[in-house]
């Protein structure tokens, strides 16, 4: 289906948001958008201990024997992971300045402890994220390509999350933001790759690009290998690495078709994208801080993660959204294609 034009589209979704204003009430939208301090310093602690404690798991794992050992440092790295993804979803929420009341916070503090890990820098992240909410709904929508082309078969999905969990999409996508901040791809985090032209500059002139872009990720992760070091453990940073190339890519996959794969194309915040429900494994390894309400995110992209279920609950209640499909479900849709 093509999508209108942009300024229908803009009226469309104009009009969307009115409506939901309407349903829910002025005062209720706004006590909607209040943030907390505390709570946004709360989301970052806690997912930097979880990262602890399953870094202590591995250390622990080592004086085990193998058939406890094994299964522990597996589960333990997927936390990680799950908690890699947690960073990216409070820096999600720090670009829409609604994990702290302070804009310094938002873009600074939240960028180097969230986002600089993981190799993401919010402020490149904010400007490609809005284009994402502008467009939804379209193929004009810059995350189009993670959702293009579902329903797929079932053995398609196997093998995509089987290049997910041997680590080739990891290693695929750690080049990727090589050539990205090198300058030589244009820097996204979806998977259309646009080649950016060279107008004449030399090998050196992209190594220095790319140091300028990913000091702080190697500042960031270089800090972490020198207190894992300090402390004797110097291969937990191995853990971490691994960790980032392999279960996280298969995380964010599921999310990504969780949150739009074959929802409607319309510009509709209420149809163009999915809410999933998630139990305690779902929100500990691809749904963490609430990331799963994600049509309540699109239709107050400001309200600030911890108020979701409360929106969600509201909608719920005015019949405005449907009943949540569970992980297993979508994915189970995104691969009814016959073989």
């Amino acid at each position: 289906m093509n999508s209108a034009p942009f300024d229908e589209e803009g009226l469309q979704r104009q009009a969307a948001r009115k409506k939901l204003t309407e349903l829910l009430g002025k005062e209720t939208v706004a006590d909607l958008h209040r943030k907390s301090d505390l709570r946004g310093w709360w989301a970052i602690v806690s997912v930097w201990a979880v990262v602890a404690i399953a870094m202590a798991a591995i250390v622990w794992a080592q004086t085990q024997p193998l058939w406890i050992a094994i299964p522990t440092i597996i589960f333990a790295i997927a936390v990680i992971a799950g908690r890699q993804l947690g960073m990216a979803i409070l820096m999600h929420e720090a670009s829409h300045r609604s994990l702290f009341n302070n804009v310094w916070l938002n873009d600074n503090l939240t960028n180097w402890l969230c986002g600089h890990p993981i190799y993401v820098e919010i402020h490149k992240y904010r400007k490609h994220h809005f284009i994402h909410h502008a467009k939804t709904g379209t193929e004009e929508d810059i995350d189009y390509s993670l959702v293009r082309g579902f329903p797929t078969t079932r053995a398609s999905l196997v093998r995509k999350f089987a290049r997910d969990l041997t680590g080739i999409t990891g290693i695929k996508a750690m080049f990727g933001l090589v050539l990205m901040h090198a300058g030589v791809l244009k820097w996204t985090v979806a998977t259309d790759i646009e080649k950016l032209p060279r107008n004449g500059r030399s090998f050196m002139d992209y190594v220095v690009t790319f140091f300028k872009a990913s000091w702080p990720t190697l500042v960031t992760n270089g800090a972490l290998f020198a207190l894992l070091y300090a402390i004797g453990h110097p291969e937990l940073f191995l853990a971490w690495i691994v960790a980032y190339l392999v279960p996280y890519y298969a995380f964010i996959r599921i999310r990504a078709l969780a949150e739009h794969a074959m929802t409607e194309m319309c510009p509709d915040m209420l149809k163009n994208t999915r809410s999933t429900k998630a139990g305690f494994l779902a929100r500990a390894f691809v749904a963490p801080f609430y990331v799963n309400y994600h049509i309540e995110h699109h239709a107050l992209a400001s309200v600030p993660s911890w108020q979701l279920p409360r929106l969600h609950k509201l909608l719920r209640e005015k019949n405005a959204v449907p009943v949540p499909p569970t992980y297993w479900d979508v994915m189970k849709l995104v691969s009814t294609k016959p073989a």
